[in-house]
């Protein structure tokens, strides 16, 4: 299950790829269910070790509602991302709206000790096929 659509953000020499997809199988627009499944990769491009020990995330909903979460690592795992690793986990995110807006970041940590924010870009939810409208 491939989407054309991929966002990409660099921090800090820390890429972030997310690459969202519509789940149908897992949705029923018929009671306001809305299910997109994303691919996240993380691409260590700096010179030092770099643990993921948080995420958080700001979702919109085509209604204008917020819901933010924060969270330990992802999917379970805090990964440690050698120079010139990457690390890639899909994830989900429902929704009541046909489509929404994820945006984010995640707190690192280098081999010193210090945390820092590496952004995760904006990524839109748009149903296949559905005529898109811009406010």
């Amino acid at each position: 299950m491939t989407g054309k659509n991929r966002y990409s953000a660099v921090t800090d020499d820390i890429a972030v790829e997310v690459e969202p997809f519509y789940l149908e199988e897992r949705s029923d627009p018929t009671q306001g269910r809305y299910v997109w499944g994303y691919r996240v990769t993380i691409e260590n491009r700096s010179t030092r070790v770099v643990q993921l020990l948080s995420r958080y995330w700001h979702i919109t909903d085509a209604n204008g509602r917020v819901e933010e979460v924060r969270g330990a690592g992802v999917v379970g795992e805090q990964p440690e991302l050698n120079p010139g690793d990457s690390y890639q986990y899909t994830s989900g995110c429902p929704l009541p709206t046909s489509s929404g807006i994820m945006v984010g970041s995640y707190t690192m940590q280098d081999g010193r000790g210090k945390t820092f924010d590496i952004a995760i870009p904006a990524f839109s939810l748009d149903l296949p096929g559905e005529k898109r409208t811009v406010n």
